[in-house]
């Protein structure tokens, strides 16, 4: 049967369209190259395969097509007069046979379409109305435009059901926080008799490799010798909008201290001229060891 796509996501035979949407999202997030760096051929592999095999098993034709024939079959040659290279038939039930030509479409496509953008950074929401997620990141202190594709089902003046797919943009206002909702009105799917659901977004965050968010407040970590601890350290930052500051401290540093930053931190969102505070913590390495004559010289200089 050649690669098992069912295996591929991790779904049973039986997955409903809902349990392919999570799998898909789940490991298409987790092996898109952009995440995976340092095993970026890998992670490319990987990522076209969890692509193809959403593809297949997402459209009823090609799933019908795969459980019948497999992976060979679907992609297989056709038999003499039967088509083009790539060209499969199939005959349901030992029926009139028809023609089917599968080319996989490009892994980068099927994310864009999924996910509404072309990197790793967002989620598409349910197009039945409820809720969906989108990520934003610590650095967007400036806020940004996101734009969402949808795809839901609309009745036409003839009460005949079609898709209609929609580019949704969403204004990020600078210091939204986690858990922030964005609603749509009315943009569910359509049915008789009913008014459409809402499609609800909420906002995620990115981790940030080097700041975390405390609600207005960012903290970053420094890390420091005993000898700057004791001696006095200046922090050079690179800010989130590419700005470089330089924190002087001549306190003595302990394991808890924290220097505090004002107006350095995330915009505030009822009023983004003001701004949170940027918070210093400090992870101070002590020395593994220290000689005879060390121990006696800081005795000398720190008192018993």
């Amino acid at each position: 049967m050649g690669v098992d796509y069912y295996k591929v996501l991790a779904v049973d035979r039986g997955a409903s369209d809902d349990d392919l949407k999570k799998a898909y999202r789940k490991l298409a997030m987790r092996w898109h190259p952009d995440k995976n760096p340092t095993n970026k051929k890998e992670a490319e592999a990987k990522f076209m395969q969890i692509s193809e095999a959403y593809e297949v098993l997402s459209d009823p034709h090609k799933r019908t097509l795969y459980d019948q024939l497999g992976e060979e079959g679907l992609k297989g040659q056709p038999p003499p007069g039967a088509g083009g290279p790539g060209a499969s038939s199939f005959s349901p039930g030992g029926g009139h046979s028809t023609s089917f030509h599968f080319n996989p479409r490009s892994a980068d496509d099927i994310f864009a379409e999924f996910f509404g953008f072309s990197g790793p950074f967002s989620h598409m929401g349910g197009m039945s109305g409820g809720v969906g997620s989108m990520r934003g990141d610590p650095r967007s202190v400036q806020g940004c435009n996101k734009k969402m594709k949808i795809s839901r089902e609309i009745i036409d003046v003839s009460r005949r059901v079609s898709q209609e797919e929609e580019i949704l943009t969403i204004d990020v206002k600078p210091g939204w926080k986690k858990g922030t909702k964005i609603t749509f009105p009315e943009k569910g799917n359509e049915a008789p008799n009913m008014t459409p659901a809402d499609i609800v977004f909420i906002l995620e965050e990115k981790p940030h490799e080097i700041f975390t968010r405390e609600g207005n407040d960012l903290v970053i970590t420094e890390k420091i010798s005993l000898v700057e601890a004791l001696t006095g350290y200046t922090a050079h930052i690179i800010t989130l909008d590419a700005r470089s500051i330089s924190v002087p401290i001549n306190s003595v540093i302990h394991p808890s201290y924290e220097e505090v930053v004002p107006g350095e931190g995330m915009p505030m969102p009822k009023d983004p001229n003001k701004k949170g505070n940027l918070r210093i913590r400090f992870n101070i390495k002590f020395p593994s060891m220290l000689t005879s004559d060390q121990k006696a010289g800081i005795k000398r200089l720190l008192g018993s």
